[in-house]
């Protein structure tokens, strides 16, 4: 029986792809910022390097995101389009099948010359492919942040076992969509597909919109690359799981669908964008209101992870010092638990996820501090902490707030 013994609450703030590697100077995006807060919390805490999935494993932020707050990715996972349409506030029935989808940039011969159009979406592109209809399956799209989007399917006898069209690289032309085992369902919704992603491109590639970047010089998002097929399924939430009642803090759709699926209250906040212009100052003001009526606020902050996947050095670095002056020194006094992470590691040097651990601090009450001074990739290492999974995170922290489980009597 889980039991709670005193009241206390926690915030967990996630920068996303905030872990990287060394480059020629021999620093890290993180070590080179200005990070006086983040150093104060590492000062006053327990620190260590986290494995969000496990040693080797490179982590999607869906799954990554499922294990920080306890949920084995491997039983829990549903696909990363149900957390990109629940994100979305769009409708999930059992049966739907629901998709991640890009706007992206192909030449005519189907060549992707860029997956992501610029990272520039358009709510009137999304609005020309929602509603269509193929056979008697019925599709539903929204545009949610930059170029990306999400996509539900919904008719008779669908599967979410099919192939993604998105190759995750320039340069080639974009996949035919296969199923992944036998089956009429899988055959049918992998013919859907390639026929939305057909059709996708007949209707965008002469749109006004993308007639009008092409006069400015812009990248046209002529067509839609679909990948994370997933199914929606009710889960236990955190509150009946954990004891906790959860808020979310953040701008994204993806994330805020992972807290939805997980029961938890998402807070609308003015300037979230989920982009390097989000307004981090109306985050930390959310959640120390959230914190009022709340036992556990997550606070997500996405820009860490794009400047990483665009190689940008400089870019990721003044993101991090933004976080630290404008949302952790907000935080780092609040009369709760506070835990600094992030959900992967993605070099600038590489430009995607990988599987290098990721710092972790925890600050608080009763919390054993070590010698670390400086919240970055390689002073944590020392810490207390040590290396831990990401499934270890929610349970420390909830014997901290007093929601446990006794193992035994």
């Amino acid at each position: 029986m889980r039991s709670k013994t005193k009241s206390a609450s926690a915030i967990l703030i996630v920068c996303d792809g905030l872990g990287d590697r060394p480059t020629a100077d021999g620093k890290t995006p993180l070590q080179a910022a200005e990070t006086p807060n983040m150093d104060a919390v590492s000062e006053a805490g327990i620190n260590g390097l986290m494995d969000v999935i496990s040693p080797g494993i490179v982590p999607g932020s869906d799954t990554a995101h499922l294990a920080l707050f306890g949920y084995d990715p491997y039983e829990y996972y549903p696909g990363r389009g149900v957390f990109e349409a629940l994100g979305a506030d769009m409708e999930l029935r059992e049966g739907d099948v629901a998709f991640r989808a890009n706007f992206a940039t192909v030449d005519d011969s189907m060549r992707i010359i860029d997956r992501r159009a610029g990272r520039k979406g358009s709510k009137e592109l999304a609005d020309a492919l929602d509603g269509l209809e193929i056979d008697d399956v019925q599709i539903s799209l929204r545009n949610t942040t930059e170029h990306r989007c999400a996509l539900v399917m919904r008719g008779d006898n669908l599967s979410k076992l099919v192939s993604d069209v998105d190759t995750h690289v320039e340069g080639g032309v974009v996949s035919e969509c296969r199923p992944l085992k036998e089956g009429s369902a899988e055959r049918k919704t992998a013919r859907i597909v390639n026929e939305l992603v057909r059709r996708s491109y007949e209707i965008l590639n002469k749109h006004p919109v993308n007639e009008e970047r092409r006069q400015k010089g812009e990248l046209p998002a002529n067509i839609l690359l679909l990948r994370g097929a997933g199914s929606y399924k009710k889960v236990t939430s955190m509150h009946d799981r954990f004891g906790l009642s959860a808020a979310c803090v953040a701008g994204a759709s993806l994330y805020k669908g992972v807290a939805k699926y997980l029961g938890m209250t998402v807070i609308p906040v003015e300037g979230a964008t989920g982009k390097s212009d989000t307004n981090l100052g109306n985050k930390a003001e959310a959640a120390l209101n959230a914190l009022r009526s709340h036992d556990f606020v997550f606070v997500h902050v996405k820009a860490t992870d794009s400047m990483g996947h665009d190689g940008n050095f400089e870019g990721k670095k003044e993101m991090i010092t933004r976080i630290d002056r404008e949302l952790v020194a907000e935080l780092k006094d609040a009369d709760a638990y506070v835990v600094i992470t992030a959900d992967h590691s993605t070099p600038v040097s590489i430009k995607r996820h990988s599987s290098d651990p990721v710092p972790v601090v925890m600050k608080g009450e009763g919390v054993r501090s070590d010698e670390v001074k400086h919240f970055d990739e390689i002073s944590v290492a020392s810490g207390g902490l040590c290396r831990l999974k990401g499934l270890d995170l929610l349970p420390i922290l909830t014997d901290f707030i007093g929601c446990y489980m006794m193992y035994g009597t």
